[in-house]
């Protein structure tokens, strides 16, 4: 299974002849090195509605007639614009042909900029990803919270994306005890160095969580992580 870093909170998943993309921000990233045309899915997962993780969810959904994964709201928001879409809802669980998807809590916000102004489209999320065997954690958006040691305790993590930006969400020393606590065998930072005021950096966030005893990689956007 391998999985690709395009900046902020965007990941591909490719598990043999499945291909997903988590909170697709590329036209809007100046980091990106690819384009939302250049991403080829079957599935879409969205974390919550801000436009650094959905601004290209529309464009890849249409392109590869992919299916939308989301919280109920927000896979509402995009069925109305003739969108293939999977609701679900914090808690439960759904086999789909490429594995495994639970929903976790998420504290933050969830809204879709429009012309009408902010929709509210529902509550932001994570999510625990299983595909051959292996659990991935995406944190989506989040602060710290304390189910997060809960998470850790009944579930196996094989890999954990944290943010670290701070101001938004979790900075770099409140996502070092989101580490300990999933018990993850691998931690990845995300939601950093976009814009000025999520500067952070992760090569320290990565050498803190080795002297922990953590497992940690500082993924570059554009490079490739197999798991």
């Amino acid at each position: 299974m391998k999985l690709t870093y395009h900046g902020q909170s965007c990941f591909v998943i490719e598990s043999g002849e499945h291909r997903l993309v988590i909170d697709p921000f590329l036209s809007g990233n100046p980091n990106a090195v690819a384009k939302p045309e250049d991403i080829k899915v079957q599935w879409v997962v969205l974390t919550h509605g801000h436009a650094d993780h959905v601004l290209d969810a529309e464009t890849i959904a249409r392109n590869n007639n992919a299916t939308i994964i989301a919280a109920n709201e927000l896979a509402v928001y995009y069925a109305s614009k003739g969108l293939n879409v999977h609701p679900m809802g914090i808690g439960g669980k759904r086999d789909f042909p490429f594995g495994r998807v639970k929903v976790t809590l998420a504290f933050h916000g969830s809204g879709v900029e429009t012309e009408n102004g902010l929709v509210y489209v529902g509550p932001p999320v994570g999510f625990l990803l299983t595909l051959e065997g292996k659990t991935i954690y995406h944190a989506g958006d989040t602060g710290l919270f304390g189910d997060m040691k809960i998470l850790g305790e009944l579930n196996t993590i094989d890999l954990a994306l944290l943010p670290i930006g701070d101001n938004f969400t979790m900075g770099p020393d409140d996502a070092l005890i989101a580490a300990e606590w999933l018990k993850a065998k691998k931690v990845i930072p995300m939601h950093y160095n976009t814009f000025p005021l999520i500067a952070q950096d992760g090569a320290k966030f990565v050498q803190d969580c080795k002297a922990r005893g953590i497992d940690a990689i500082e993924l570059k956007i554009g490079e490739t992580f197999e798991l």
